[in-house]
């Protein structure tokens, strides 16, 4: 690294301020679904490149947006009366010599496959329209690909990197951060939605604490096809709010208060009430575009530092926007795990482009600490752990290849 930046900070820790507000966008929400898909077909790509040529080529697959659809439903059911649309930008490599890469159909097979393991009722085929846009990218950012501004490394090549970008993790997550993702996470699981089964994907969580209370409020449409009426939607609100309730009885607060659906009206019918045809609100309310739903730790945390990149679908041996997005949480994590007497710890990292992915411009630790540390000795063990994931950040592009640290 250029430069190393370490400091202990008199911040008060995250969990001990008075207000704290976190929101997480689960599977079936438009954003959540953009975030996935195109790094879906980041790592089809790669895999594809890997097996034809021996290693990743160029290509950003993180320019994508969700198209609404619309649709008719009414208790019992509904119709669908325009698919929705997937367009899927930016760049990628198409040839190499004489050998061309089937990127579109892998684009939209990789687009078929995450809807099929993950929206239960939305068919690829009949409701969703694909449109692939990409393009081949420039000569220059190409060129780092074709043996210009990498060099070797341990675990592999070590590549130039393809933007001047900032990115910024922390650690540990506090009770409001891991309550707002355990929740959606509940509510997603296959257990609950085999409990609840005319319940959509497409939940949303929003988390707000005021001192030891802790007010969520959760948006989750129940399916048209699945409920009778309007008497038997309100019966299912109260068995979910029941359940919901249970769940969150363990979690550490004074008190929690459960908002479901907030905008439903007894007495207005369907229009009083949040029915999805096909579980998610693409159907016909809300498109969805990458970048505006979880940071790469899962949650959408207003009181970190966050950074502005888009993580999902940019390559994962050049692009820092999404290396140092993911590896800098993980740097906190280790760092918090391993040297006690921190509450908490921020990690930023600076890339210049061209320079090598394990050379960042600048690395700035902070840390919050829980008791008095000694700053020598805490700076050292810190700069030890930083250099440990760099030296190995070769195998650490490799997991992020193959899909093994998740986006969102």
């Amino acid at each position: 690294m250029e430069r190393f930046s370490f400091e202990i900070i008199k911040n008060t820790p995250t969990h001990r301020q008075n207000v704290e507000i976190v929101e997480r966008k689960g599977v079936g929400h438009p954003d959540y679904i953009c975030d996935a898909v195109m790094e879906n077909i980041s790592v089809s790509l790669s895999r594809e490149y890997l097996k034809e040529f021996g290693e990743v080529l160029h290509h950003n697959i993180d320019k994508g947006l969700l198209v609404a659809g619309e649709v008719e439903k009414d208790f019992r059911g509904g119709r669908v009366i325009t698919p929705m649309e997937f367009i899927i930008g930016d760049r990628a490599t198409f040839t190499v010599g004489k050998k061309k890469v089937p990127v579109k159909e892998i684009a939209v097979e990789s687009v078929g496959r995450w809807i099929k393991e993950n929206l239960r009722r939305v068919d690829p085929k009949r409701h969703v329209r694909v449109r692939v846009v990409l393009k081949p990218g420039s000569a220059e950012l190409t060129g780092i690909f074709s043996g210009k501004g990498g060099k070797g490394g341990k675990g592999g090549r070590v590549r130039g990197a393809n933007d001047t970008s900032a990115a910024v993790g922390y650690a540990p997550f506090t009770p409001t951060e891991k309550a707002v993702y355990e929740c959606e996470r509940f509510l997603n699981s296959s257990a609950f939605k085999t409990d609840f089964p005319s319940t959509g994907e497409d939940v949303k969580v929003m988390g707000f604490r005021c001192g030891n209370e802790l007010d969520l409020t959760v948006a989750m449409p129940l399916i048209a096809g699945e409920v009778r009426s309007e008497k038997e939607y309100f019966d299912i609100k109260g068995a979910i709010i029941r359940e919901l309730r249970d769940f969150t009885r363990v979690l550490p607060f004074k008190k929690v208060k459960i908002n479901y659906n907030t905008l439903d009206k007894r007495g207005k019918g369907k229009e009083g009430v949040y029915l999805s045809l096909l579980g998610t609100s693409a159907e016909d309310a809300d498109s969805g575009q990458v970048g505006r739903g979880n940071r790469t730790n899962g949650v959408i945390s207003l009181n970190r530092p966050m950074g502005t990149e888009a993580a999902a679908g940019k390559n994962p041996v050049s692009h820092v926007g999404k290396i140092y997005s993911v590896l800098s949480h993980r740097m906190a994590s280790e760092i918090y795990s391993r040297i006690e007497g921190i509450s908490e710890v921020y990690v930023w990292l600076l890339s210049q482009i061209g320079s090598p992915i394990d050379t960042p411009k600048s690395v700035s630790v902070q840390i919050v600490p829980e008791k008095k540390l000694k700053p020598s000795g805490v700076k050292k063990a810190v700069e030890e752990i930083v250099s440990e994931f760099l030296s190995g950040i070769g195998h650490f592009t490799g997991e992020l290849t193959r899909g093994e640290h998740p986006i969102c």
